[in-house]
């Protein structure tokens, strides 16, 4: 990688990829894009506004750069995508279509995630392998299956150097929830911090892979420089950090945070969502072809998390819940 563009660079992948492919490779090397104006963490380096639904403007600012990367993270949600599916389907794969023609056309290397929604009720729930039997069951789910064995097309008819990730759900202290069904784990840290308690729409006792950002940060990065020739499963890798439910979650709260109370009000379409994902994925490919993994546990990444947010939110009448534990690393 030496000239990186990114769609969807506000977004909460993007937000964070873009500053860290800028500090690795300089500011003036990575074009960070969205369908709207770019925010302070953006303005760095340079910065386009891209439709990704535009093939001709894609093209235009690709070649205006000199780009010889491109990472694909324009696209909705699994929630958001299910409340919207024409739209979903006319964004996600539309807007991925065009970024392989130009990637295709440009001879550009090329990253886009996939996700566990691929999986769904008839894979198998615990240890996932990497290969298995995939009917997801959302929109978003298909989209993300089509769009994995689109890459696989783009690679073998058209040698396109294809790579991706299924991520599970990601964490992040910088950025709110975005309509992920995992979302549920980033709200309850806020919450915990902002006023002591959370109302989780994913029920108790249900699991779902998670990973905290840094880690998928470095996974994006590590697999984009991988060696090609070592990349059997280049668009699909399982990758993972840890599983958990709303119940363990809140256990590992309440170790810095002892009042902190979990109720429930379950979502019927995102806990129906999150029931046909898997419980924990089988990570070994990934970590037999490119080396992954992650340095962050629960337990870690929860201490991390609550002192992010702790960092950044202005403390309420009565004192901060945090008071006295900023101090953990």
């Amino acid at each position: 990688m030496r000239t990186i563009l990114i769609t969807g660079s506000s977004g909460q992948i993007g937000s964070e990829l873009v500053a860290a492919l800028r500090a690795r490779y300089g500011e003036e090397h990575v074009i960070a894009t969205d369908i709207k104006p770019g925010g302070e963490s953006l303005s760095a380096g340079p910065f386009e506004l891209l439709d990704v639904n535009n093939r001709q403007a894609f093209h235009d600012i690709a070649q205006k750069y000199n780009v010889d990367t491109i990472i694909h993270l324009a696209a909705l949600l699994s929630a958001t995508a299910e409340a919207n599916p024409l739209f979903a389907w006319e964004l996600n794969m539309g807007g991925l279509l065009n970024a392989l023609e130009v990637a295709r056309e440009l001879k550009c290397q090329f990253f886009t995630p996939s996700s566990i929604g691929v999986f769904g009720p008839d894979s198998p729930k615990e240890g996932t392998p990497q290969v298995t039997v995939q009917r997801p069951v959302t929109m978003y789910g298909i989209n993300k299956l089509a769009g994995e064995l689109l890459c696989d097309y783009y690679f073998r008819k058209f040698g396109v150097d294809t790579r991706g990730l299924r991520f599970p759900g990601l964490i992040s202290h910088l950025t709110p929830p975005g309509g992920g069904t995992t979302d549920y784990a980033v709200a309850m840290y806020f919450e915990a911090v902002r006023c002591g308690e959370y109302c989780s729409y994913i029920n108790k006792g249900t699991f779902m892979d998670m990973m905290y950002m840094p880690d998928a940060i470095a996974a994006i990065i590590q697999l984009m420089e991988a060696d090609s020739a070592k990349l059997v499963n280049r668009n699909a890798y399982n990758v993972s950090a840890m599983s958990f439910d709303p119940e363990l979650l809140a256990a590992e709260i309440r170790k810095l945070l002892p009042g902190f109370k979990l109720t429930y009000q379950i979502d019927p379409v995102r806990e129906q969502i999150a029931q046909s994902w898997p419980n924990s994925l089988d990570t070994s490919a990934a970590e037999r072809e490119w080396g992954f993994k992650p340095r962050f546990t629960l337990e870690t990444m929860t201490q991390d998390m609550l002192v992010q947010i702790a960092a950044r939110t202005i403390e309420p009448p009565g004192g901060h819940p945090m008071n006295g534990i900023m101090k953990v690393s």
